[in-house]
């Protein structure tokens, strides 16, 4: 896939994101005519991602030290809904709109037909910053982002809430490496795109279905529990496993690479947290230290390039 997907990523830290589409009757009666319009007039999924990466550095350097966005302009992704008895959303072919072997276009989906990830902007900022005054770089962080900006911004969330009444966040992010978590999720079976440009792997996306990433993250989270109830991760199963479970069950889960991908991919981490985790409820201590070592011979040398200069 050509294009400028991501461009200007370079120099950025990695950042990858685990999201959850739904269809448009998950969503409050209000935000269905919004994700109708989005999905009438979308734009590539490439044009979205540069869209949101190009108004991220915009705030940045917005003048007035205002960092937040404004949610005036937010983004929506979309995939197609899955076919029955698929537990994987269509295929790169079948995205593009063509019947595949046969060079026909498809059928544009309507919006029923269609799963949504709104980008939620003003709450995920919000949370983020929450989070960043919490933490050890609170005080940096409060000199960084004024209060008057940061109360400005409350005055958004509360808006966006009593629009849309109780809103379920569909993205996580992270920074520098992808949890060990979120790899419990998928599986060598699911939709996987290898997304490319000028040599390089853009991004790598896997996607499935909600009630598959569900059985498998209460599959990890009872053997951890039996096996290794003192495991960090089982905690981070846990979180997560209530949070996919706010969802519709007509859900896709989507793991977003971002271009961290261009370092690990191909990238046999979801297998080796599986294996490690069979291990550790089988009582191979030398077969889970052995999926561990792979994991960290791959993921240490990405979240160490956090603290170099």
């Amino acid at each position: 896939m050509t294009g400028n997907l991501y461009r200007g990523q370079a120099g950025l830290p990695f950042s990858s994101a685990l999201r959850i589409y739904e269809p448009l009757e998950a969503f409050p009666a209000g935000q269905q005519d919004f994700l109708r319009t989005a999905a009438a007039g979308t734009a590539s999924r490439a044009a979205v991602e540069n869209a949101e990466l190009l108004a991220s550095l915009g705030r940045i350097t917005r003048p007035g030290g205002d960092p937040f966005p404004t949610g005036r302009t937010d983004l929506v992704r979309i995939v197609p809904l899955p076919p029955a008895g698929k537990n994987a959303p269509a295929t790169a072919g079948e995205v593009a709109g063509e019947v595949a072997g046969s060079g026909t276009p498809a059928a544009a989906p309507s919006a029923e037909e269609l799963l949504y990830c709104p980008s939620q902007l003003v709450l995920r900022a919000g949370l983020a910053a929450n989070a960043l005054m919490e933490g050890i770089h609170g005080p940096l962080a409060q000199l960084l982002i004024p209060a008057e900006q940061r109360d400005k911004h409350q005055g958004r969330i509360d808006e966006a809430r009593a629009q849309e009444g109780l809103i379920r966040v569909h993205t996580r992010a992270s920074t520098w490496g992808i949890p060990f978590s979120w790899f419990c999720l998928f599986q060598e079976s699911d939709l996987t795109e290898v997304i490319e440009s000028e040599g390089h792997i853009v991004t790598v996306r896997i996607r499935a279905r909600i009630e598959a990433a569900l059985e498998r993250v209460r599959f990890a989270v009872s053997h951890l529990a039996v096996a290794a109830p003192d495991l960090d991760m089982l905690e981070d199963l846990t979180q997560l496993t209530e949070w996919i479970e706010l969802f519709h069950p007509g859900s896709v889960v989507e793991l977003d690479y971002g271009a961290v991908a261009d370092k690990v991919f191909p990238d046999d981490s979801p297998l080796d947290v599986r294996l490690g985790i069979e291990c550790l409820a089988e009582g191979d201590m030398t077969g889970a230290a052995a999926a561990y070592r792979r994991l960290a011979s791959r993921w240490i040398p990405i979240r160490q390039l956090a603290r170099a200069s």
